[in-house]
């Protein structure tokens, strides 16, 4: 299930973010959790599964209807389950009227979403 994120949930968050590539130095993952937390426009989404907080997806808003899928992470102990595609796909169930699309960072596993699927490219998962 996918729920907004809340500052109590601030350590598990960065936690979670510290496994990007992007995010590996302190001083870097602050500045993002900053951003999440004062910039309107950019959302941080946590995926609970019962009890546990398993993974994350970050967006940024923009003006024409753009979503930005910048952070996509999921808790080593819980990867190739589906819950990466399970989050996009809550996310755009979220915000129907937007369209998703990836930062050079996350189009790998952007692109991975539509493998055996005959969408248009760009499209999504």
């Amino acid at each position: 299930m996918l729920i907004r994120y809340k500052k109590a949930f601030e350590k598990i968050a960065m936690g979670l973010l510290s496994f990007m590539p992007n995010e590996k130095d302190l001083k870097k993952l602050q500045q993002t959790m900053k951003n999440y937390e004062a910039d309107e426009n950019w959302q941080l989404f946590l995926w609970k599964d019962g009890e546990d907080i398993i993974g994350l997806i970050g967006v940024s808003f923009h003006g024409d209807q753009q979503m930005l899928i910048q952070h996509v992470s999921v808790n080593p102990s819980h990867r190739h389950q589906g819950i990466g595609k399970r989050m996009v796909h809550a996310l755009k169930e979220m915000f129907p009227d937007w369209n998703a699309t990836a930062t050079e960072e996350t189009e790998a596993f952007f692109e991975k979403c539509n493998d055996g699927q005959n969408k248009p490219e760009g499209s999504g998962c």
